[in-house]
């Protein structure tokens, strides 16, 4: 079958929502030939059970069930590629956003040279349930800094509900972060050209059901897709956040260092050892968190990649003293020296720990649903 529009929910633990989110859909979208394409992050409360279920009585539901990674706006590409209408909408599963917009939204793009339409928190009709004041600054202080790089005065281009016609994902999607929750602000700031787009109020309601998948990162990766979206052409995100995850090594490195030596009074070979280890220690779990907190480890996998993490960057520690060393015997100067050995050290310890350590998985992905179009 043709659909005119696909409607992308990433899933994560809503088990409770999911039911009656394609309810309000089936009402919200009568008459139109629509989709609904769930991404879930391997839920642990039985969100993708419950899809499975459904999908096997309708043909236009699909579940994209992730195994191994997790992410909001990285569940959203991947379920707006699967897409394949001329449409696709972006909403939560936790029905704070207005399903009736739909419509309103198809319609606006249909009629109009539009490439987007987003439904605003902030534009004037909207409504804002359960808002606090903290929440309030911390939203127009994100406004401000994201027309920083999206060059539009989009009122809420952090907004996650929103519509684009299929040909701007299609032209968009090689040059997007695709990390942390603010896809939208992605999409406008990655485009190839200022997309034309038109915003509607929308009363953002509280949520029905589960937990919010907001936490203290959030920010982080907000800060970081800006940083991206101004120098991600000359260095790697993840590499720049790599790099600082070990400055912080650095800086604890040299902290325990001065501890075990000169407080404790403790051999300098057994403090370099004891501070080493504890940095490198540090590093990971930072790194684990942050820089590739879309492929975190976890249980057993978290041990085992310990384990890998400290022998990669063993060997780099080798590999950045062989290459001073030898620079410094040939006449090189010793900070240039030092230097050298410290990047080529660097970029050793990120590559192989993002080829071994923090290795996508075979398994990228299992599709629950019955069909994905017909």
């Amino acid at each position: 079958m043709r659909y005119d529009l696909a409607v992308i929910v990433p899933t994560k633990n809503e088990a409770g929502n999911v039911r009656q989110l394609v309810s309000l859909l089936d009402t919200a979208l009568a008459g139109i030939a629509w989709q609904v394409i769930f991404v879930d992050d391997n839920s642990s409360d039985g969100t993708a059970g419950i899809l499975r279920e459904m999908s096997q009585s309708r043909d236009n539901l699909v579940c994209l069930r992730r195994i191994g990674r997790q992410g909001l706006s990285s569940a959203v590409i991947e379920g707006m590629m699967a897409a394949g209408a001329a449409y696709v909408a972006v909403m939560d599963a936790d029905l704070q956003h207005d399903e009736t917009l739909l419509p309103v939204m198809l319609k606006l793009l249909q009629e109009k040279s539009l490439d987007a339409v987003v439904a605003s928190r902030f534009l004037q009709g909207s409504e804002r349930q359960n808002f606090s004041a903290f929440r309030e600054r911390l939203s127009n202080t994100g406004i401000l800094l994201s027309r920083l790089v999206t060059r539009t005065q989009l009122t809420d281009p952090l907004s996650g509900f929103f519509m684009l016609r299929s040909a701007v994902v299609e032209d968009v999607v090689p040059r997007l972060n695709g990390q942390g929750f603010k896809v939208l602000l992605d999409i406008f700031a990655s485009s190839s050209r200022p997309l034309r787009y038109e915003e509607v109020p929308l009363i953002f309601r509280e949520r029905n059901a589960g937990e919010s998948k907001l936490d203290t990162l959030v920010s982080l990766e907000f800060v970081l897709l800006l940083v991206d979206k101004f120098f991600g052409r000359i260095i790697p995100l993840r590499f720049l956040t790599f790099m600082l995850v070990g400055l912080t090594g650095m800086m604890i490195h040299l902290s325990l260092l001065g501890i075990f030596h000169m407080v404790l009074n403790l051999p300098f070979l057994w403090s370099q050892v004891g501070a080493t280890l504890t940095a490198m220690t540090s590093n990971f779990f930072l790194n684990n968190r942050i820089t590739y907190r879309d492929r975190r480890l976890s249980g057993k996998a978290l041990f085992t990649g310990l384990l890998s993490f400290w022998a990669i960057c063993g060997l780099g520690a080798l590999g950045n003293f062989m290459v001073a060393q030898f620079l410094f015997t040939h006449t090189i100067s010793w900070w240039i020296s030092g230097l050298i050995g410290a990047v080529v050290s660097a970029i050793w310890n990120y590559g192989v720990t993002a080829s071994f350590t923090w290795s996508s998985p075979v398994k990228l992905g299992e599709n629950v649903s019955a069909k994905l179009s017909s």
